[in-house]
């Protein structure tokens, strides 16, 4: 049975993995399938200053790539511009992060008619929040699966295992991965690719080769939501 809804957190096992193109990726390819889609980030720091307000790039990318027209900040409710750990650049602005705080703001996007929602995390799995709570907080309040994108490259192995292991640890379900190769040069990669295939316990969505100009359609076509959709 097809999905009537479907929502789903997408972090990475670093920063700098391509988890904003990959998220593109993924509204595109529930697009071809017929699904209404709207892309979400929460929480952005590396922010540039312009006639409408901070504006990130990441979360531009977004909103380009949802079917779903919202304002920006529905998109990005929390916005910095130095592009620094955002628990740092709050309390530079002599803010608090909360996770129940961006669980409103979600949670109130996700009351948009979109079918299939995607909430992009900032960098990894425990990017902290503050010095009590990081983002896997806020996925535990929504209980919403994760997608995890795998920066192909040295350690990638070792990076992927201990998020995977954290994420299950957290009481919450991996519902796909998806393989973006980052360096060009890596060593072995059909070798490391295959090692996480038997070693992850969840549906692989896709192998994104290294693209020198990677957009949300050229992504897209590397990927296959079928078994999201399929509920599996």
């Amino acid at each position: 049975m097809n999905i009537s809804r479907y929502s789903a957190f997408v972090t990475g096992t670093d920063t700098d993995v391509g988890k904003t193109v990959v998220t593109a990726g993924l509204l595109k390819a529930f697009e071809k399938e017929g699904y209404t889609t709207l892309g979400l980030k929460p929480v952005s720091a590396g922010c540039e200053v312009t006639d409408d307000g901070l504006r990130n790039e990441d979360a531009l990318l977004l909103q380009a790539a949802s079917t779903e027209a919202v304002r920006y900040e529905t998109v990005n409710p929390v916005a910095y511009e130095p592009a620094i750990a955002p628990h740092i650049a709050a309390m530079e602005k002599g803010k608090l992060l909360t996770a129940s705080g961006l669980e409103g703001y979600v949670r109130g996007a996700m009351l948009k008619p979109a079918k299939v929602k995607l909430i992009e995390g900032a960098g990894g799995w425990f990017t902290p929040l503050s010095y009590r709570e990081t983002l896997a907080d806020l996925v535990q309040k929504l209980q919403v699966p994760v997608i995890l994108v795998v920066g192909m490259r040295l350690g990638c192995i070792n990076h992927s295992l201990l998020t995977f292991t954290a994420i299950q640890k957290s009481g919450l379900k991996v519902s796909g991965w998806v393989a973006n190769r980052v360096d060009p040069d890596m060593s072995h990669y059909k070798e490391n690719f295959e090692t996480l295939e038997q070693m992850m316990d969840a549906p692989c969505l896709g192998e994104v080769p290294y693209l020198e100009e990677k957009s949300a359609v050229s992504v897209s076509e590397h990927l296959d939501v079928s078994c999201l959709i399929n509920g599996h």
